[in-house]
C-alpha cells in the first residue's frame, strides 16, 4: 500500500489561466494542467511552485477540476512568503504542478444523503465533492454543504432559492455555485455577517442532523475538511449520531509524496496506533482512526 501512489501522480508544467482575488486575501487559481486534472478526485491536493525563487512547494487542495479542458482549480489564504508570491503571479505564467496528490473521499451509495462540512481553506475539498456527487447517477445523492469562516467567504454570498427544513429561521446565506448545481449550501460565521448562522458550521450541523426523523440517520454519511479543533467537534458529533465520518486533514508538508514523513499522524489501526502520512496514505482518513471512537 506505501507504493499504491506511484504511477499516479504527475509532474507538469502547468499555466495559470485565471486568477481571482477576493477579501482577506483569498485567491482562486485556474491552472491548464491536463494530467492532474485527468485524475483528480475530491479530497486529493496538488503541489504547486510558487515562484521560481522559492524551492519549497505549497500544498493547496483542488477546490475543482475540469478533466476535458484540462484545468483545475486552488483556492488559497495568503499565509507566509510562499504563498503570497503566488497570489502575485500573472495570467500566462508557469508554475510547475505536482498531482494529484492523496486518496480522496469515498462516498458510499447506501448512504447518499451527504453531510458536507468546509471550515475555511477546508471549504475547497467540499465544493470539489459536492460537484461530482451532483454529476453522479448511482444513487440519489442529496448532499448539502455547511461552510464556515471567521472572514469572508471567497465567493459572492447570495440568499439561498433552495429550501433546507430543520435549517434554523434566517438562515439563508449561500454559494451561488453549488445552488446552480441544484445543492443546498448554507453559511456559518461568528462574524456578523448577513443571513449566516452566528456560531461554529459544527454547531449548524448539529442543529441540522438534531432536524432528521430517525428513520433518516441509516441514510447520512459525513464528510469534513478544516482545522483539527474543526474535525475534531465533526468527529465527535458523528459519534454522538452514530454516522460514519470521512475527514481530510490539513497538515505541514515538504515532499508531498511521501519521503521524508514530515507530515505523518498518529491513527488507531486493528493492529495498533500507527504513524500514517497525511499526504499519500491521506489526506482523507476515517474520523474514528483519527479522532477515536
Amino acid at each position: 500500500m506505501s507504493k499504491a501512489h506511484r504511477g499516479t501522480i504527475a509532474l507538469e508544467d502547468g499555466r495559470l489561466l485565471d486568477r481571482q482575488a477576493f477579501p482577506g486575501e483569498q485567491y482562486i487559481l485556474r491552472i491548464e494542467a491536463p494530467k492532474c486534472a485527468a485524475r483528480a478526485q475530491p479530497g486529493s491536493f496538488a503541489h504547486l511552485t510558487c515562484d521560481p525563487g522559492i524551492p519549497m512547494r505549497r500544498p493547496l487542495s483542488i477546490l475543482r477540476a475540469d478533466p476535458d479542458a484540462g484545468w483545475i482549480e486552488v483556492l488559497f489564504k495568503v499565509v507566509g512568503p510562499g504563498l503570497a508570491a503566488l497570489a502575485a503571479r500573472a495570467v500566462g505564467d508557469t508554475l510547475s504542478v505536482l498531482g494529484p496528490i492523496g486518496h480522496g473521499f469515498a462516498p458510499h451509495p447506501s448512504r447518499p444523503l451527504t453531510l458536507l462540512i468546509g471550515g475555511g481553506v477546508g471549504i475547497p475539498p467540499m465544493v470539489f465533492l459536492a460537484e461530482r456527487l451532483a454529476a453522479r447517477d448511482d444513487a440519489r445523492w442529496q448532499p448539502l454543504v455547511l461552510m464556515g469562516s471567521e472572514i469572508p467567504f471567497p465567493f459572492v454570498v447570495r440568499p439561498s432559492t433552495i429550501l433546507v427544513p430543520g435549517m434554523p429561521d434566517g438562515v439563508i446565506a449561500s454559494m451561488p455555485f453549488l445552488e446552480s448545481l441544484g445543492v443546498p449550501s448554507r453559511l456559518a460565521s461568528q462574524s456578523g455577517f448577513p443571513a449566516c448562522y452566528d456560531g461554529f458550521v459544527t454547531a449548524l450541523a448539529d442543529e441540522w442532523l438534531d432536524s432528521l426523523p430517525g428513520e433518516r440517520f441509516a441514510e447520512v454519511e459525513i464528510f469534513a475538511c478544516g482545522p483539527t479543533p474543526m474535525l475534531a467537534a465533526t468527529a465527535k458529533l458523528a459519534k454522538a449520531y452514530g454516522l460514519p465520518c470521512q475527514v481530510s486533514l490539513e497538515e505541514f508538508m515538504a515532499c508531498g509524496v511521501g519521503g521524508c514523513a514530515g507530515c505523518a499522524v498518529q491513527v488507531k489501526t486493528d493492529e495498533g496506533p500507527a504513524m500514517k502520512r497525511v499526504c499519500v496514505d491521506g489526506p482523507v482518513f476515517d474520523a474514528y482512526e483519527v479522532f477515536g471512537g
